[in-house]
C-alpha cells in the first residue's frame, strides 16, 4: 500500500522563506511517496480544512513546512487523527524541530524525511495537553510568556535575536508574583518570575529552559524561577542559552505527569502560541504523536 502524504505550507513562515522553497521541498518529497497533496494556507482555519480534505482521502503523513506556529497546528491535527508528522523548519524559532534532532536547514531536513519515508522509520513521542490543545515543546507562564507575547508583536529583528530584544524590553516592567505550582505529589507556593513546563527542552529560538526534558519518558520537566531581582534576572539570562540557569539558587526543578498553576493572572503560552492566562492545568500524554524519525 502506497504512502499518501501532504505538505502543509505556511507562506509567511520565516518572513516568506517557506513560500520560496515550497516547490523544491515538494519535488524532493514526491520521490518517496505515492501521492503528495500540497496544502497552501494563509490562516489556521484554511489549513485545518485542507488537512481534513486530505485526511478524508486516506492521508498517512503530514509534512509541515514552516516554523513553530505551523508545527503547532500540525501537532493538533496529527494527534487528533493518528497521522504521522514530519517537520521542515522554515520559521523564526524552530524549537520543536530542534528538539527532535531535525536538521536546522530546510533542504537537509527534507532529505532526512525522504530517508525516513523510504525506511519506514517512525517513533511515538509524548505531548502536553492544556484543555483541548496539544503542545509539543514548552508551556510557559510569567516573564517568559510576556517576552513571547512581545516577540510575536515585533517585526524586527528576525530569528533568536528577536527574543533577546523582547527580553530587554520586558525587563523594564518586570516583577515577580505569587504562584502555586501543584503536581499532585508536590506543591510549591512562592513568589516567582516564571514557570516552564517542558515536554521537550527548547523554547524562544533554542533556549534550553528544561535541559533534561525527554519527550519519550512520560513526564514533564518543570523549571520554576523564584523571586529574583531585575539585576539578578539580567545576570541569569546569559546562562539560559547554556542550561546553566539550573544551578542558580532561585531555580527549582520538578518532574510531573500533570501540573496546575494558580495564584495570579500571568499570560500562558505553549509552543509559542497564546493559551489564555493562569490558572492553567496541563497533563503529559505518553505516545500521543507519531513523528518521522
Amino acid at each position: 500500500m502506497g504512502i499518501h502524504a501532504a505538505l502543509a505550507v505556511h507562506p509567511a513562515s520565516g518572513h516568506g522563506a517557506a513560500a520560496r522553497i515550497a516547490d523544491t521541498v515538494a519535488e524532493r518529497l514526491r520521490v518517496a511517496v505515492d501521492r503528495l497533496d500540497v496544502l497552501v494556507a494563509n490562516s489556521v482555519e484554511e489549513s485545518r480544512e485542507l488537512m481534513r480534505t486530505s485526511h478524508d482521502a486516506g492521508l498517512d503523513v503530514l509534512v509541515v513546512l514552516g516554523g513553530d506556529g505551523a508545527a503547532h497546528q500540525g501537532v493538533q491535527f496529527c494527534a487528533n487523527h493518528d497521522v504521522a508528522l514530519g517537520l521542515v523548519p522554515a520559521g523564526t524559532g524552530n524549537d520543536f524541530a530542534r528538539a527532535l534532532g531535525v536538521p536546522g536547514e530546510p533542504l537537509p531536513a527534507v532529505d532526512a524525511l525522504v530517508a525516513a519515508l523510504r525506511s519506514g522509520a517512525r517513533r511515538r513521542i509524548d505531548l502536553g495537553r492544556a484543555g483541548e490543545t496539544w503542545f509539543a515543546t514548552v508551556l510557559c507562564a510569567g516573564f517568559d510568556a510576556s517576552v513571547n507575547e512581545r516577540a510575536n508583536r515585533m517585526r524586527w529583528p528576525s530569528g533568536p535575536r528577536r527574543y533577546d530584544v523582547a527580553i530587554l524590553a520586558e525587563l523594564a516592567a518586570f516583577r515577580s508574583r505569587p504562584v502555586v505550582v501543584d503536581t499532585g505529589t508536590e506543591r510549591l507556593e512562592l513568589d516567582a518570575t516564571l514557570v516552564a513546563v517542558g515536554n521537550t527542552r527548547f523554547y524562544g529560538g533554542g533556549v534550553p529552559i528544561c535541559p533534561t526534558a525527554d519527550p519519550e519518558d512520560g513526564v514533564f520537566d518543570v523549571t520554576v524561577v523564584g523571586d529574583v531581582t531585575r539585576r539578578g534576572l539580567i545576570r541569569m539570562l546569559p546562562g539560559l542559552r547554556t542550561g546553566k540557569h539550573l544551578t542558580h539558587p532561585a531555580v527549582r526543578t520538578l518532574r510531573a505527569r500533570s501540573v496546575s498553576l494558580t495564584g495570579n493572572s500571568w499570560p500562558a503560552y505553549a509552543d509559542g502560541e497564546p493559551q489564555g492566562t493562569v490558572p492553567v492545568t496541563v497533563s503529559c500524554v505518553p505516545g500521543a504523536l507519531t513523528v518521522l524519525a
